[in-house]
């Protein structure tokens, strides 16, 4: 092909280019099971391509339809859903969702796909059920794309080796997580008069800092050449305030992502708080040691983090009652309690009012589950390991509260344990994306370790 031919367009060829019509053969998606525990409302997220759902998923809901957990209440949804669009109809033809966007869907019976996958991958799972359904739509419907979707980065890797197009679940998901927001801004190079203002002052206007004024709360780390200033300016009220460090049951912020922290557990106007940081950042303790500070503006404070077995063994592999299968996970809370505790002589009344709180239920440390169905008012809520959570369970949670109801969220996007949740995917992340810019929110990343030495070193180089 000549250079000419390449640049050059004829009147008619360009014309034809403008006015080329969108392709009309719709998608056909093949959603696993891993998909619909992640969001049982998956099914209306493909615009007007069609959803093929297999038998097989059928089967695997069926398993986890009884439950308190999250993923329970998800199949129990998705099937309440396939119920009311079947409209008492055969689901082996398709049928039209029930939106404005023109899809259809149906569930896939005939899993024989003239290829033996069990034979292929070895062994007779579930998966390669999956699999075998989205090769047969595949050789009936040659003229259009069949998509496998799934959470389940193996299936996805078999679907491909398969020559099956396959894809993760996007709704939901980051972008980019080098534009997550971090809450902070450092700003350097400003003029002395702008921090000698804000000491006498306690203060300055947005204006007189060389940025954008920020649409949600948000905290600086100002420099000049001969001094500095924390601060934090306020979406309400357009004002930059002096902040300054601040020693909270005996615990002494270290840096000064730690002073924002606090600063924002502490902030009344501020209903919801994410924390982010690796492993010694100091999310946990600070969460507590903020919640413990304001105890007396809170009828309870509410410690709950998700339960994520180790080598996906389910609690009942664990001895004893409901009561011991559940203190194992709550350990690393109870010990941030200890902490605290310690900082204090056994003879201080301090002391021994963390044993009271915990006696009169003034402080409960508890599983997530256990708050399904419940209205959360006048209490101080602290989520940790937040990262562990999809959208609709952080979600879930934020829903429950009630009036005079804070929550503060705290985790490690880079150390999630679930095997169908990744950095860009969690509940946290879309909470710091999705609420970044609301005056009732604020959240600090928390980026230097101070646990120990030894502990930043393994972070730094392991």
């Amino acid at each position: 092909m000549s250079a000419q031919s390449k640049t050059a367009k004829t009147p008619k060829t360009e014309a034809a280019r403008k006015t080329k019509p969108k392709s009309t053969v719709r998608k056909i998606f093949v959603l696993d099971t891993s998909v619909i525990l992640y969001n049982h409302n998956a099914i209306n997220s493909f615009e007007d391509n069609d959803i093929a759902i297999p038998i097989t998923v059928l089967e695997e809901l069926d398993n986890f339809k009884k439950g308190n957990e999250n993923k329970n209440f998800e199949a129990r949804e998705f099937i309440r859903i396939l119920d009311t669009l079947s409209n008492n109809k055969s689901l082996t033809d398709w049928m039209p969702l029930d939106n404005s966007l023109g899809g259809s869907f149906k569930v896939v019976i005939d899993e024989d796909a003239n290829y033996d996958i069990q034979k292929v991958f070895g062994g007779f799972k579930n998966d390669h059920r999956i699999l075998s359904a989205a090769l047969k739509l595949k050789l009936e419907n040659p003229e259009r794309k069949v998509v496998v979707v799934s959470k389940d980065i193996n299936l996805r890797i078999k679907a491909k080796a398969l020559n099956l197009a396959a894809e993760d679940f996007e709704t939901g998901k980051i972008k980019d997580l080098s534009q997550l927001y971090t809450g902070k801004s450092l700003i350097e190079n400003l003029s002395s008069d702008v921090i000698d203002k804000i000491y006498a002052n306690g203060g300055c206007d947005i204006s007189d800092l060389p940025i954008e004024p920020p649409t949600g709360n948000h905290y600086f780390i100002l420099n000049s050449a001969k001094s500095s200033a924390l601060a934090y300016y306020s979406a309400a009220t357009g004002y930059v305030t002096q902040i300054e460090k601040r020693t909270v049951q005996r615990i002494s912020p270290r840096n000064a992502e730690q002073v924002f922290a606090l600063h924002a557990i502490q902030n009344p106007e501020v209903k919801l708080v994410s924390l982010m940081g690796v492993a010694g950042t100091g999310k946990t303790l600070l969460a507590l040691a903020g919640a413990l500070d304001q105890r007396r503006n809170f009828k309870q404070i509410y410690l709950a983090r998700p339960i994520v077995p180790l080598s996906n063994k389910d609690l009942g592999f664990l001895p004893g009652d409901a009561s011991e299968k559940i203190n194992p996970y709550m350990e690393p809370l109870y010990d941030n309690l200890k902490f605290i505790k310690n900082q204090y002589n056994e003879r201080d009344k301090e002391y021994h009012q963390f044993d009271e709180m915990m006696k009169e239920e003034k402080i409960v440390i508890a599983p997530l589950a256990f708050i399904r169905g419940r209205s959360l008012s006048n209490i101080i809520f602290i989520v940790d390991e937040a990262q562990n959570l999809t959208p609709h369970e952080v979600k879930t949670i934020i829903t429950r509260a009630g009036e005079g109801t804070k929550i503060i969220f705290t985790g490690d996007i880079f150390q999630i344990d679930t095997p169908y949740l990744d950095s860009k995917s969690n509940g946290l992340s879309h909470l710091i994306d999705r609420l970044k810019d609301n005056p009732m929110c604020a959240h600090v990343r928390l980026e230097k370790g101070e646990r120990s030495a030894l502990a930043n070193l393994a972070n730094e180089l392991l």
